[in-house]
């Protein structure tokens, strides 16, 4: 039985961060995106730590081959596995992970926000050193990169936003799965 009630807990919080990773499919603002959300949710729940890794990575780099393929097709000429910035923003949910393992021992609505303010300024930080490493937008300089940063200052509040609404939809859509369905409060084991 117990078994049963793992299997059910892992698949539900794999449902919820995929559904989230496509929800990127729907239009929306620039970086109004679960990115944050995704990662946080899954060090959160997951019995074991590996998953919160894997699970949003994977989650994220499916939606990354359609909107890169079909969404956004008419920018390449080719099949694009991965795209220039991919592994800043896959290194990006990784630091985001750690970041939910220390603020998310213990959930709570204070702790969530505090993780995902933290994760918005994780990802701006990381995901814009991504574009100017992998582009030829920006010169390879100190004011290079600062012209970057602040390139992205106006798309940060999109993602300060979609990490606390995607945030409080995942966390909250689970607390309120775990009153309707017993088998997914299991006991977080590390």
């Amino acid at each position: 039985m117990e078994k049963k009630k793992m299997i059910i807990h892992f698949s539900v919080i794999s449902l919820i961060i995929l559904l989230a990773a496509l929800s990127r499919l729907i239009p929306h603002p620039p970086n109004f995106s679960p990115i944050g959300a995704m990662s946080l949710f899954g060090a959160a729940y997951y019995a074991q730590r590996r998953w919160a890794f894997i699970i949003p990575i994977a989650s994220m780099w499916t939606s990354d081959l359609i909107l890169n393929n079909v969404v956004y097709s008419q920018y390449f000429d080719h099949f694009v596995w991965l795209s220039p910035s991919s592994l800043c923003t896959y290194g990006a949910f990784v630091l985001i992970a750690l970041v939910g393992f220390v603020f998310l021992r213990k959930i709570s609505v204070t702790n969530v926000i505090g993780a995902s303010l933290t994760a918005s300024v994780v990802f701006f930080l990381v995901s814009n050193l991504g574009v100017w490493v992998s582009t030829e937008m920006y010169a390879k300089s100190w004011t290079g990169l600062i012209d970057c940063y602040a390139a992205g200052v106006p798309f940060f509040r999109y993602t300060l936003s979609g990490d606390l609404i995607y945030s409080g939809i995942s966390f909250g859509v689970f607390e309120l799965l775990k009153i309707i369905v017993p088998a997914l409060n299991l006991q977080k084991i590390s």
